[in-house]
């Protein structure tokens, strides 16, 4: 089964204003280090009173491996700053991604409390509500974020989750024929066709956004992941380079060009594009990812390994570095590792079919048939066509009989 890369199927709003301004380059040989001048500096950052000051001296501490240290350093900001909405909502997101969910949700409810048209803060607020599964109460901040956010693909997710995908669908549908021209709606339509899957017709809607406006981040990035989807790497990567023609910093595209680049062998170039991504937003697992297949594919699998449990500990909700992981383990055999990871990675992404087709798989190679053949039918049940492709195909799986929902 292809590894998967850490890819977004979302909009290009960026989480902060502040996250337009890049970190300094990072030191040559070694992801974690960050240039200073001396060890004080290191570990005492000069404390900035502005907020882009604050964050991106945030940043540099998580960049150093320093997370406890840079999150105390943005709650003394944010205490003597209550009104500026960025630190208070990337202080926010370092609660949610370390687990603290409850200090999460306080932070991103004070700033809706002092701003209802914050569409940044729904969509946080939604990605808490969505881990705690309050699937209605999630969709409405969803919904109250868009356009313009990283809203989409959750929203995919939770229809899934509640039944009603195919009604959901038919709205984006008559939302898209009703603004034709609209490059907002048209990018926001394509998002949802890649995160079910269709990744031509996601491409046909970002084309029309674009025709309306070139320098659309939204669509420039959702088409490449189109192309990607469609095994047209070439053609991705212009598309990702035209997004950081537009903008540099945006993360996302400088993340993606790097999973595309993986894709097509271009390693070295790669290492360069998950590098800038690197500097971009250190508080991101995702590159962890990227960071980790690349070193796979150099022939170090111990490396990759623990960078794929380093995104893991960074940010527990992503997928991506659970499946991996499980592979690597399943190529050399350590059944029992990949299942442990499966099953807290299906506690934190429920219902994922490539999770299930693995822990089958790590099943399977531990001697449990019936527990395979149970994950393997969850598998041909799900959402990823891949997934279920496999699982009916090599292990004819019949997905009219019952399937326990469980795993161990």
């Amino acid at each position: 089964m292809a590894r998967r890369f850490v890819v977004f199927l979302v909009a290009l709003a960026l989480s902060l204003g502040a996250t337009r301004l890049a970190l300094p380059a990072a030191a040559a040989g070694g992801v974690f280090s960050i240039p200073v001048q001396d060890e004080w500096d290191a570990l005492h950052p000069v404390f900035q009173s502005d907020p882009v000051g604050a964050i991106n001296g945030t940043r540099e501490l998580i960049a150093a491996g320093r997370m406890d240290q840079a999150i105390k350093h943005l709650e003394t900001y944010v205490a003597a700053h209550p009104f500026e909405p960025a630190p208070r909502r990337f202080l926010g997101d370092l609660y949610f991604r370390t687990g603290a969910l409850a200090r999460a949700k306080f932070q991103y409810e004070t700033l809706l409390n002092q701003n209802r048209n914050d569409k940044e803060t729904h969509n946080r607020l939604g990605t808490v509500l969505a881990v705690e599964n309050h699937i209605d109460d999630a969709i409405a901040q969803f919904n109250a974020a868009l356009p313009g956010t990283e809203s989409v693909d959750d929203l995919v997710a939770l229809h899934i989750r509640k039944g009603d995908l195919a009604s959901y669908k038919n709205e984006v549908d008559r939302m898209s024929q009703l603004n034709p021209t609209d490059p907002a709606i048209q990018g926001e339509v394509g998002q949802v066709y890649n995160a079910i899957h269709q990744p031509y017709a996601a491409s046909i809607h970002f084309r029309r956004a674009l025709d309306e406006d070139p320098k659309d981040l939204t669509s420039l990035n959702g088409l490449g992941l189109s192309l990607m989807a469609m095994y047209d790497y070439s053609e991705a990567i212009a598309q990702f380079k035209a997004c950081v023609r537009v903008d540099p910093t945006v993360f996302q595209c400088q993340n993606n060009m790097a999973a595309a680049q993986l894709e097509s062998r271009q390693l070295d170039l790669a290492k360069v594009s998950l590098d800038r991504a690197f500097h971009l937003a250190p508080e991101r697992a995702e590159t962890f990812v990227n960071y980790g297949y690349l070193a796979d594919v150099q022939g170090d699998w111990q490396k990759a390994a623990s960078l794929y449990a380093k995104a893991i500990d960074m940010y527990p909700y992503l997928r991506e570095p659970y499946i991996d992981l499980a592979i690597v383990y399943e190529e050399h055999k350590m059944y029992p590792l990949a299942q442990a990871a499966l099953v807290k990675g299906l506690a934190a992404v429920p219902d994922d079919g490539r999770m299930h087709f693995l822990l089958g798989k790590a099943y399977e190679g531990q001697g449990n048939r019936n527990d395979a053949l149970a994950q393997f039918k969850l598998a041909a049940a799900g959402s990823d066509p891949d997934a279920a492709r496999i699982a009916r195909t090599l292990y004819a799986v019949d997905t009219s009989a019952p399937t326990p929902q469980k795993t161990k």
